[in-house]
């Protein structure tokens, strides 16, 4: 739960505050006390009568009535002072900076669930233990530097890791990012980056609230509470950018099949996100950058034809889907980068040409290029940046931002060129981002123009995968579920009769589904199958064949990977071939019965599902065949799915050209294979008994898609 008594404390007490300001617990007064705390600060220490001239009560007993309490004393301590001061004192939020609880012992997590329960029975806040504190515009109840810029605008800040928090915090600091709060939740016994989400949701006001939320998450406890307060957040106009760590585990561990080879929690965070629609980040550089892109100031919105855009708080839009940026610089190399990490990420540099290029270049110094990048050379001026600013503004409609690159050399000071600058900023309607890489040579300039509010990303290239990101990032998902077609009803009799004995017992207690229950629930889930016959009887066999028509495609049925094992025959042309590969097959080990399949030809696809636990199901589209296990070129998305994020998923794939159609060839029928994403997540809401399948290959052409072969394993 999260207070009044955590936020806005009339007083606060620290348990552990001393004189020693290169130890947390002085650190935590000595920042409380510059941060201009106006409430009253107590001190509680056993050896000192005064403490950063403070008075100190020696004894818990001693002190008075109080809102907060800061603990910064050893672990084993920590659960006699909450109980007491919770009981006695009236004391309602705990700060707990002390480590040596679950992080490290059974013992320390006995601990920590003492201080739980005495929060819960008092109905008081928590924040920690093992955390860095709280920082707000109210108190500043952390231990650590750098302090950043505080103001309502700033971003919101919510790390699960206190270490990394104070790293973030360094990479925004030089960038000028400005901070609403910081919220450091340690081991989150209580408040968590989740719970922190949704007391921001429920009490969000658009007139004062900051519209920008960081995160660094180490782990994500509820998913499920995640995605609602996010996607609500972001509904409410609000941008989200976080980093999860440590998902990488078991991406490549041994499956029994293609999807469970492929998935693993990082498709879980991956889908999450995109259905949320939070801008995912992989370092502390892409945070922060991102971080400084979402509070860009401007005081109109711009507006172009073809691209999507939207303003939100007053802040400069950014350009949605394939947006056209000008670079301006004095420096050709850097622009160059530039260019090249824009269009790497699909975003445009277009070429300027005509009467107003010529123009423009007539305004510049000799020598000057205006194709664009526009490059005002190193002895432009701050004029001649006003100049290229402007026409990119007011003449250029190709172009939806304006990214300048000013540095210096040494040789001059750079103040008139970044009040030029700071000006454009604030007159323009197109996003102007500002790239000033001479943070040393240019220092105090550059500390100047970032005293006016303004943002500083000093790497080009850091920009441009940043902006990537942003850009490509859905806007959050419809989470309704999409049953027109699919029979529900049926799904689940199928899935209730299915009896789990301990012969086919694998993978924990599930097994794989015979081809006619397949059979049965890819068709009532309104999902097209090749026409298909399973028997161990020849006769039975052949005379399915003759009656669908040649070729066909015969399969063993028993073992998991067909391939493996040459359980895969195709283009079978004439009964005495069939009759040859059934035989050969039958006597292929595990072998039980053999499936006959119409031949049909087309782009090879691929659709898995596994069940990924907290998160339900993740679903994988991309390329089929071989290729799924060899390029692993796959999108992922968080059932139940929206027809908005199928159509994302398949057109985020690497392969996504193939399936347009390329070099004389016809692409596929996007729409069905969206559609057959969509069916399959409904199936996999309604029958979450299924942990792991494979459509692989659905084969696809302009006209149809088709699902040639699935597996699917459930467990109950």
């Amino acid at each position: 739960m999260i207070n009044r008594q955590l936020l806005e404390p009339e007083s606060i007490v620290v348990i552990g505050g001393s004189n020693n300001v290169h130890k947390p617990g002085g650190a935590v007064v000595r920042n409380l006390l510059a941060g201009g705390y106006q409430g009253i600060l107590r001190i509680i220490n056993p050896k000192e009568d005064e403490v950063q001239g403070i008075k100190a009560f020696h004894d818990v007993k001693e002190v008075p009535p109080t809102d907060l309490a800061i603990l910064v004393v050893a672990a084993r301590f920590c659960p006699d002072y909450v109980e007491f001061l919770a009981a006695e004192k009236g004391v309602r939020a705990f700060i707990i900076i002390s480590a040596g609880f679950s992080e490290e012992t059974h013992a320390g997590a006995l601990l920590e669930q003492k201080i739980l329960d005495s929060c819960e029975k008092h109905g008081c806040a928590l924040i920690g233990p093992n955390c860095i504190g709280l920082l707000t515009r109210w108190h500043h109840s952390v231990f650590t530097k750098p302090i950043p810029n505080l103001n309502p605008r700033g971003v919101d800040f919510i790390s699960g890791s206190g270490a990394t928090a104070v790293f973030i915090l360094e990479s925004a600091v030089t960038k000028g990012l400005p901070f609403n709060s910081v919220w450091s939740v340690g081991n989150g016994k209580q408040i968590g980056i989740e719970s922190v989400l949704e007391y921001m949701d429920e009490h969000f006001d658009a007139e004062h609230d900051s519209m920008v939320k960081l995160l660094y998450i180490e782990n994500i406890a509820n998913p499920d509470k995640l995605l609602y307060h996010a996607t609500s957040l972001i509904r409410k106009g609000c941008r989200i950018a976080a980093i999860k760590a440590g998902s990488s585990k078991a991406g490549s561990r041994a499956a029994s099949s293609h999807t469970g080879a492929i998935a693993s929690s990082d498709s879980a965070v991956e889908a999450l996100f995109r259905k949320a629609g939070i801008v995912r980040c992989f370092s502390r550089e892409e945070l922060t950058t991102v971080g400084c892109i979402f509070t860009l100031k401007a005081p109109l919105n711009f507006s172009r034809k073809t691209v999507e855009t939207a303003t939100v708080d007053g802040r400069q839009a950014l350009p949605k889907g394939s947006a056209s940026f000008a670079i301006i610089t004095h420096a050709g190399g850097p622009g160059v980068m530039l260019t090249d990490a824009l269009s790497k990420g699909g975003m445009k540099v277009p070429q300027l040409t005509g009467l107003l290029a010529d123009e423009l270049k007539s305004k510049l110094l000799p020598g000057s290029s205006v194709a664009n990048p526009i490059d005002i050379l190193a002895t432009g001026t701050p004029e001649h940046l006003g100049i290229a600013i402007d026409y990119c503004e007011n003449y250029f409609d190709e172009i939806d931002a304006i990214m300048v690159i000013f540095g210096t050399p040494g040789l001059v000071k750079l103040y008139e060129t970044y009040d030029v600058l700071h000006k454009k900023i604030q007159e323009c309607r197109k996003p102007i981002f500002p790239v000033l890489p001479s943070v040393n040579t240019a220092g105090p300039e550059v500390q100047e123009f970032l005293s006016r509010g303004h943002v500083n990303f000093s790497d080009e290239v850091t920009l441009a995968t940043a902006l990537t990101q942003v850009i490509k990032t859905p806007a959050p998902a419809d989470q309704s579920v999409i049953v027109n077609g699919v029979d529900v009803p049926r799904i689940r009799k199928i899935i209730d009769s299915i009896q789990l004995d301990g012969e086919q017992q694998e993978d924990g207690g599930g097994r794989y589904l015979a081809p006619d229950l397949v059979h049965q629930l890819l068709e009532s889930a309104g999902i097209p199958t090749v026409p298909e016959f399973v028997s161990a009887d020849k006769q039975e066999i052949q005379a399915f064949a003759e009656k669908c028509g040649f070729p066909v495609v015969a399969k063993v049925v028993g073992p998991v990977h067909k391939s493996d094992v040459g359980g895969v025959a195709l283009n079978i042309r004439s009964k005495e071939v069939l009759s040859a590969e059934f035989d050969r097959m039958m006597n292929i080990a595990d072998a039980t019965a053999v499936m006959v399949q119409k031949m049909i030809r087309g782009t090879e696809l691929f659709i898995g599902a596994k069940y990924e636990e907290r998160f339900g199901h993740v679903v994988l589209c991309g390329l089929g065949g071989i290729f799924v296990e060899v390029l692993k070129d796959v999108s992922s998305g968080l059932a139940p799915l929206s027809y908005e994020e199928a159509f994302s998923m398949i057109r985020s794939l690497r392969g996504y050209k193939i399936l347009k159609g390329t070099r004389g060839q016809r692409g596929i029928n996007e729409r069905k294979y969206a559609e057959i994403i969509v069916r399959l997540s409904t199936l996999l809401r309604f029958a979450t008994e299924i942990k792991e399948m494979d459509i692989n290959p659905l084969l696809a052409d302009e006209n149809d898609v088709i699902a040639v072969d699935a597996r699917i394993l459930v467990r109950k």
